[in-house]
């Protein structure tokens, strides 16, 4: 049992579980600030019934997201020493800073947005969602700094094996974190649009015909409509930032082994990391290069160049088309729908069949767009500073497999938890909603 092979696996698992709350918060936070100023402006209930509805799901993911975060947080300590021990003069102040100026924005006023509504001013009640929305933000943007700054570190200096800050502006603004700010944030629009249509789909499929219900769906779907174009534009920007500054991610992505001029885009392959091949391979020459360079003759560099030194490649090249497909599924599914719903008013059954089938399409894309992302960082911890290898912690393997265990079974009850309580929630709302159209 190689302890570096599980604290990899463990990290992962723990990263993986958490990310998907943060996701979610992210833009709900906002969604659910455009639901209360709805109200403010139409006095309709309807956007009240979206706003209750939604911020008990905000309450459930934060609360999952703030302890699967302070566990993956002790991993720094228990499993990857010498990740702190190399970079920590850059990476604990931008962690600090995340707490500080985000995590107790979003603890302080969380409070206020549940349970104010009849207790405070409207303004009040108001500018605590603004708050909230805006410390979800926040948080995510010291976040993605440091993570960016991992992929390509700028603004510090090496002095005995030891990196120590000489330009904040540089390490914050490092040149992967712009696109990477604007992808994240992007996703995590996504994933609420779906999260929102589906559950609303759900509803309506229950017989729930109230018109928070058909305005909440038409509001997902123009979303998802809207963010999908936006997003493909964000990943090709990001994916022209790879190309110069992780080159050996970018020939992974599409399993190209050598360096040639009018590279295909493969869309299909079984990659051979022993023969450094692809077998069954379909491919559309010289796209690879249009893309990648802007020019159908230009030059990609492939893996053999990287002599060794580059990500294991199908885990990266099958992670990308994960995502790439899910979002031409949820391009498809957010057009059509909102096109749907702005021409006839309606969507068939079938449609929110398949509208509650993708409630965690936006998961499936994160996850693995995630997976691209630090993956494809491999062998590296900090690109060009520290190993993966030279960081972990002399923990017997036994002890980190046994916990890895602990911790798969425990993530695995709490996400059939999780999803099993929104679907009871908007099980519920719906009952509510039924009973008070009664009772008038």
């Amino acid at each position: 049992m190689d302890p570096f092979i599980l604290s990899r696996i463990q990290f992962a698992a723990n990263i993986t579980f958490h990310i998907l709350f943060p996701t979610i918060t992210i833009a709900l936070g906002w969604l659910l600030l455009f639901f209360k100023l709805r109200f403010q402006v139409t006095r309709d209930e309807r956007w009240m019934d979206l706003y209750f509805f939604f911020t008990k799901i905000f309450a459930l993911s934060f609360s999952l997201g703030v302890v699967s975060g302070v566990t993956m947080s002790f991993q720094f300590g228990t499993n990857w020493p010498g990740f702190m021990n190399t970079v920590g003069n850059i990476a604990g102040p931008l962690l600090a800073y995340e707490v500080l100026t985000a995590f107790f924005l979003e603890a302080t006023f969380l409070g206020v947005m549940l349970f104010g509504f009849r207790r405070v001013k409207p303004w009040m009640h108001t500018g605590a969602t603004v708050l909230v929305a805006a410390g979800t933000t926040l948080s995510a943007f010291w976040i993605l700094a440091l993570n960016s700054w991992m992929h390509t570190p700028a603004g510090f200096k090496m002095v005995d094996g030891v990196a120590h800050a000489v330009d904040w502006q540089a390490i914050i603004f490092n040149p992967s974190m712009p696109y990477r700010l604007v992808h994240t944030l992007l996703a995590s629009g996504l994933t609420v649009a779906f999260l929102a249509a589906g559950l609303l789909a759900y509803r309506r499929l229950k017989g729930d015909r109230s018109p928070a219900v058909s305005s909440g769906l038409r509001c997902a779907l123009t979303l998802g409509a809207v963010l999908i174009p936006l997003q493909i534009i964000a990943g090709d920007l990001h994916g022209v930032n790879t190309r110069e500054y992780q080159p050996q991610k970018l020939a992974a992505m599409d399993a190209l082994w050598e360096t040639q001029r009018g590279a295909p885009l493969t869309l299909f392959a079984l990659p051979d990391m022993e023969a450094r091949t692809n077998h069954h391979a379909i491919e559309i020459p010289k796209l690879g290069s249009l893309i990648i360079t802007r020019d159908p003759d230009g030059e990609v560099r492939g893996l053999n160049e990287f002599k060794g030194e580059h990500p294991p490649v199908a885990p990266v090249f099958w992670s990308f088309r994960v995502m790439v497909g899910t979002g031409m599924a949820m391009l498809a599914a957010a057009w059509t729908g909102a096109w749907w719903l702005w021409r006839r008013g309606t969507l068939p059954d079938w449609f929110l069949r398949g509208l509650v089938a993708m409630t965690f399409s936006g998961w499936v894309a994160t996850v693995a767009g995630w997976y691209v992302t630090e993956i494809g960082r491999q062998p590296w911890l900090v690109q060009g500073v520290l190993k993966a290898r030279d960081a972990v912690a002399a923990v017997p393997g036994e002890h980190v497999g046994l916990t890895l265990v602990a911790y798969l079974v425990v993530y695995a009850v709490l996400l059939t938890a999780f999803v099993a309580s929104l679907f009871y929630l908007a099980r519920k709302e719906s009952a509510r909603l039924a009973v008070r159209e009664a009772s008038s």
